[in-house]
């Protein structure tokens, strides 16, 4: 990933990525995390908005895929369910596009921990926006316009 100048991200560094395993342009993708003890609470237990991240992470991957860097999957419904205790160390969070139209797509994904036990799975649907529209409202928002 050294070669990607997109990997090196303050959020990618935040979220413990380690790695993208799979992208796959029939709009699948998976990633994987290393999930450390700053991000648990209870002793061991990670906080559920890394592990709602690392799922919608891989769904915007997924879309990216399939649909190139010029767009930015945005998140207009996302639905969680916990099945398991995440515990510091690797995960792996995997998406794939269920079905949708040009502009709305209706995902779904699951985090596993290496032997494959599925700690939570989600469902999401995303708009798909124009990546020059919405970098450049974030810049007029940024600069106070």
């Amino acid at each position: 990933m050294a070669d990607d100048p997109t990997f090196a991200s303050d959020l990618n560094t935040t979220f413990g990525l380690v790695r993208r395993v799979e992208m796959n342009p029939e709009g699948r993708a998976i990633l994987e995390y290393e999930a450390g003890m700053h991000m648990c609470h209870s002793g061991g237990v990670v906080q559920g908005g890394f592990v709602t991240g690392w799922i919608d992470a891989a769904m915007a991957h997924a879309l990216i895929a399939k649909h190139g860097e010029g767009i930015v999957p945005m998140s207009l419904e996302l639905k969680v369910s916990f099945f398991a205790s995440t515990r510091p160390g690797r995960v792996f969070a995997e998406a794939w596009i269920e079905g949708g139209g040009k502009s709305t797509v209706f995902m779904e994904g699951r985090l596993s921990d290496p032997a494959g036990k599925v700690l939570a799975k989600a469902t999401s649907t995303l708009r798909l926006m124009d990546r020059t529209r919405v970098e450049g409202s974030a810049r007029a928002a940024l600069a106070g316009g």
